[in-house]
């Protein structure tokens, strides 16, 4: 497995204070690491673009195996050493510790780490307690200084981002750890999350009770039905756009709305949610939900089922035409 040891490039980013967290990230991650390290890489907004002053910094770090038990300590008190560190980008890592083997390709197996098998009633802390998929890797949270094990990084979408359009820390190029997603693929994770996220929002176990949760969850369907589209993955500000001149004109204002609450200050985005935001949200959601199951038609339709009538989902197309709505991936919330 090909190796660096060349610390973060100064011009990783636009900006020089977060440079240097992340040269001290990689550069402690090797000292911990040793041989076993791999490579670092942004992915996420700082990779497929747009990425501003609230953005999240997702990051990656390869190994060449995962880290055992007895390893874990140092890299547990590196991070929290990290964390105090007294620039705000610090507090806003989020990423995971990725063996090389299982980042490759994603799969069901293996499905735990070999020093630590999970209970058949484990709950993932990083994705609101989802049962166990596939492999948990060590993820650093936004706004955390403890790594926890979690499914949260080990996605297509992910490997997507890595593959296509990570940024290189340290190592070999993306290209060379991670096999292609296709477009089918992508997608087919897509409309698994589209449904999983619905189910949760119209099924009322989770209040969208703050500003905050309004707003990211329009910017995630929009990512969602983007990438269902388009079988790519795109910044959140990118999806807003295409959404709006995608979808039917009339979610324009609440898009616009729910993009200024994500670069707002953190006062206004843990304020209450307006009830009526939050009903319009709803109706987006259930119009998103009616579109989906218009987009599923139609790559039936590619293979000789028929095609559907795009009008019925209420959709928006260039030159008057109708045509489907757009869709984009997953996302986060706390920063926007």
């Amino acid at each position: 497995m090909p190796q660096s040891h060349t610390p973060a490039p100064e011009g990783a980013t636009p900006y020089a204070d977060l440079n240097g967290v992340l040269h001290q990230l990689v550069t402690r991650a090797q000292a911990v690491l040793g041989d076993n390290f791999v490579g670092a890489y942004l992915q996420g907004s700082f990779a497929v673009g747009d990425a501003d002053e609230q953005s999240d910094v997702d990051f990656l770090i390869v190994t060449a195996r995962d880290v055992t038990l007895a390893e874990q300590p140092a890299l547990q008190a590196m991070h929290a050493e990290l964390f105090k560190l007294a620039s705000p980008w610090a507090q806003h890592l989020e990423g995971s510790y990725a063996p090389a083997a299982v980042l490759r390709r994603w799969s069901p197996e293996p499905r735990d780490p070999p020093e630590e098998p999970r209970a058949p009633g484990w709950a993932d802390p990083g994705m609101a307690d989802m049962p166990a998929r596939a492999y948990p890797f060590l993820y650093l949270d936004n706004g955390a200084s403890r790594l926890v094990r979690s499914e949260h990084d080990n996605s297509l979408v992910v490997r997507w981002c890595l593959r296509e359009r990570g940024v290189v820390l340290a190592g070999p190029p993306p290209v060379e750890l991670v096999d292609p997603v296709t477009p089918d693929a992508l997608r087919a994770e897509i409309r698994t999350l589209f449904r999983r996220v619905t189910t949760l929002w119209l099924g009322g176990s989770v209040a969208i009770d703050a500003n905050w949760l309004q707003a990211f969850i329009v910017t995630q369907y929009c990512r969602m039905l983007h990438s269902l589209e388009t079988g790519t993955v795109t910044s959140k500000k990118a999806a807003s756009a295409w959404a709006k001149g995608r979808l039917d004109a009339k979610w324009a204002g609440l898009i616009d709305r729910s993009w200024a609450i994500g670069r707002s200050v953190l006062a206004h985005k843990l304020a209450p949610a307006d009830p009526q935001a939050v009903t319009e949200t709803l109706a987006f959601i259930r119009y998103a939900v009616k579109w989906e199951a218009m987009a599923g038609s139609a790559t039936k339709g590619a293979h000789g089922a028929s095609r559907p009538r795009w009008q019925d989902a209420g959709v928006r197309t260039r030159g008057g035409q109708s045509a489907p709505s757009p869709i984009r991936p997953g996302g986060r919330g706390r920063r926007g």
